[in-house]
């Protein structure tokens, strides 16, 4: 048996529109601002969360249950950068701003995108960033509250 691990196996993009986010092309994916090496290796934070929905009725005696509506606790946690290029997701991702998370996982980071890769497409507002306090032997670092605005594409592919 092997196992994926996960170092290096993800890429993380902002994408400002999108035609389909079903079907991100190639060209859209390449074109979107690479995030992933300001994310911190523990600030991606895409949490699906499924509420319940009680179907037990009064003759009932046991409770019964059945998938409810979906939401998602979502954040980012970025390093700071000390360029134009790397602090893009500081000066960039602010409250109000709407845009697609798009996610590749179990691909090697360096890979280019290439059609057929199997995506997860976020569309995102961007909440207010909050500053990480500082802390000794630690890189400044920000966080980014975004909230899922509309159902996402949790299985997309890219289109050529």
């Amino acid at each position: 048996m092997t196992d994926v691990i996960s170092d290096g196996k993800t890429r993380v993009a902002i994408a400002l529109s999108l035609a389909n986010i079903n079907a991100p092309t190639v060209a859209e994916c390449t074109a979107a601002q690479d995030i992933t090496p300001r994310l911190t290796p523990d600030g991606l934070k895409l949490d699906p969360t499924t509420a319940d929905v009680d179907t037990s009725s009064l003759a009932s005696t046991f409770d019964t249950k059945e998938v409810g509506r979906v939401g998602y606790d979502t954040e980012l946690t970025f390093k700071r950068g000390t360029t134009t290029q790397e602090d893009w997701p500081y000066q960039n991702l602010v409250y109000g701003v709407h845009c697609y998370v798009i996610v590749r996982r179990a691909v090697d980071y360096a890979t280019a995108w290439a059609a057929g890769q199997q995506v997860e497409v976020y569309p995102v507002v961007c909440g207010e960033r909050a500053n990480v306090s500082p802390a000794a032997n630690e890189v400044m670092k920000f966080v980014s509250p975004i909230k899922v605005y509309a159902a996402p594409a949790t299985n997309a592919l890219v289109a050529a």
